[in-house]
């Protein structure tokens, strides 16, 4: 069996952070997990890794608040999933950020730094 890099665990660790009715972007993601500017990377991950489908992979989205989907399946799941915990999703696919971006842990006091 292959080893699960640290980096894998690490994006996968944070997505399981996100709380229902909340999203975060794949830019996120990556900064929380220590990888900032590897936004693809996480992309990459919740569709090749074998432990995608054990993080809620439907709160991740775009930058933009567009959300994506997985090959195969198109975008209903993700939107389905999204409506069943409270997060609408808009004619054009998008999530509005400004209800339902997660921010991420407390760093010190302060939100950790928007990506």
């Amino acid at each position: 069996m292959q080893e699960i890099p640290d980096t894998h665990l690490r994006i996968l660790g944070v997505i399981r952070r996100i709380p229902r009715g909340k999203v975060s972007t794949y830019g996120r993601i990556a900064a929380l997990a220590g990888l900032p500017g590897r936004a693809r990377l996480v992309g990459r991950i919740l569709r090749e890794s074998p432990l995608a489908d054990s993080v809620p992979w439907h709160r991740v989205i775009g930058a933009s608040g567009k959300i994506s989907f997985r090959e195969g399946e198109g975008p209903g799941v993700q939107i389905e999933r999204l409506a069943i915990e409270g997060v609408r999703v808009d004619a054009q696919m998008r999530v509005e950020l400004r209800s339902f971006l997660w921010g991420g842990p407390r760093v010190r006091g302060k939100r950790a730094a928007r990506c």
